[in-house]
């Protein structure tokens, strides 16, 4: 309730600074994932439940925006009515070809096109926000993002951990490029811990693409080839460990119906928040799209996966439900003259 009245009191506060608009936004993001993955001795799960996130907020000048609201977790069999709520504030600048946030704000659209070589698709149900920093530059040709994730603050007994990374686009006719790069800070608590050291660990990737989606019939058809190497180290511990491998992969898409599929060959990561299946020296996935709800601001989804590695097949099956509702209400009084 207090963060509630905290909330209301802000935003009524603000209507006095020349706002033009009040917004609003309301988000359902319902899943389940069922993981086979006992074959190749990974961790088999399954992740089902559903993330509530409602924000309102203001635009100020067609420039500034300001956002707050929460987004709030409950699984399924869980006691609890929700297991993790998430504040959500935050400032956005939007400008020409600039976009900024600062503050706790939705990760979705923002970094979930990175590789699951460097960022598992978890996150996508258990850590929604980025806390922190974004900047973003956006041509006709391409984008360029830098970013930093404040994880955990450091306190006497919390360690102080955080993210931060840069990756971009760039296309011109059928041909693209892609980079993305990342780096897990992880350091002690304010009360030294025997024996403990700082640890760094981090990823880049490039990859160079064909897009044939105008070329066929197909609504969608690109293929991309890659490079991967991580770097991980504990100070005073061991030194720069650089594995590395290449990626190939391809994606096609007609109407409701879609198809992926992701080659890794190389050295195995031990990626602290990469995909636990790119520990293998060679790992395919295999990914069969159906999407039989898409109408106006809902889509439901589902996923049918193989994962080939280390002489096995594991599976998996999820499906996802996103449903997204906005509006605004101009405040300025309109003339009669």
């Amino acid at each position: 309730m207090k963060y509630i009245l905290t909330v209301f009191l802000l935003v009524t506060s603000l209507v006095s600074i020349n706002a033009q608009h009040l917004e609003g936004n309301i988000s359902l993001h319902a899943f389940a994932d069922n993981r086979e993955y006992a074959n190749s001795n990974r961790f088999s799960q399954t992740i089902f439940g559903a993330r509530f996130s409602p924000e309102i907020g203001l635009l100020i000048d067609s420039v500034h925006r300001i956002r707050v609201g929460f987004n709030a977790l409950h699984e399924f069999g869980s006691p609890k009515f929700a297991a993790k709520i998430d504040p959500v504030i935050y400032y956005q600048y939007q400008k020409d070809k600039w976009d900024f946030y600062i503050g706790s704000f939705p990760r979705q659209n923002l970094l979930t096109d990175y590789p699951r070589v460097i960022f598992k698709d978890t996150l996508t149900y258990y850590r929604p926000n980025i806390e922190g920093m974004l900047a973003k530059f956006q041509t006709r040709h391409g984008n360029e993002k830098v970013w930093i994730d404040w994880t955990s603050r450091q306190t006497d007994l919390d360690r102080e951990t955080f993210l931060f990374g840069i990756s971009g686009k760039y296309q011109t006719g059928i041909f693209f490029t892609e980079h993305y790069a990342m780096m897990f800070h992880n350091a002690g608590p304010g009360i030294d811990i025997p024996g403990d050291h700082i640890q760094d660990n981090g990823a880049a990737a490039i990859k160079l693409g064909i897009d044939l989606s105008d070329k066929t019939l197909l609504d969608s058809l690109t293929f991309n080839i890659g490079g991967v190497m991580s770097f991980e180290r504990t100070r005073n511990v061991s030194d720069w460990q650089t594995p590395k491998g290449y990626l190939l992969e391809m994606h096609a898409a007609y109407k409701r119906f879609a198809f992926s599929n992701s080659f890794y060959q190389g050295n195995g990561h031990q990626l602290i928040y990469g995909d636990q299946f790119y520990t293998a020296k060679t790992y395919n996935r295999s990914d069969f799209f159906y999407t039989p709800i898409k109408y106006k601001n809902i889509e439901g989804q589902f996923i049918f996966s193989f994962h080939f590695l280390e002489g096995e097949v594991d599976n998996q099956q999820a499906f996802s439900l996103r449903y997204n509702l906005s509006g605004s209400k101009n405040l300025k009084r309109q003339s009669n003259y």
